[in-house]
């Protein structure tokens, strides 16, 4: 859908959109899920756990932490990545009030 197009429908539709879209990929799926069994890692050990290219999990990354969904804290030289949990309620609770006017 063209950038133009977004300014007919609500700010609330446009906003759960653009959330979906960011854990509509499997790898980002798997990061999430990763992280949620870990207390922190690092983007290397995302690397061994999924078994994509560096470059290519730290694209999920930016995407999972532009969303706010996950943050990152350095630690040493590395940067330490973990489930934001105050926004995970969060968008457990958008995606949960959408489900519920559907049904």
């Amino acid at each position: 859908m063209g950038i133009t197009k977004s300014n007919l429908f609500s700010e609330e539709q446009n906003r759960l959109s653009t959330l979906l879209k960011v854990l509509a990929h499997p790898a980002r799926i798997a990061i999430l899920q990763h992280l949620a069994s870990t207390p922190g890692c690092i983007n290397t050990d995302l690397v061994q756990e999924l078994g994509l290219a560096q470059a290519t999990v730290s694209q999920h990354l930016k995407a999972l932490k532009e969303a706010g969904i996950i943050q990152g804290s350095i630690e040493g030289n590395c940067l330490c990545y973990c489930i934001d949990t105050e926004r995970w309620q969060e968008v457990k609770q958008q995606i949960m009030s959408f489900l519920s006017e559907i049904a």
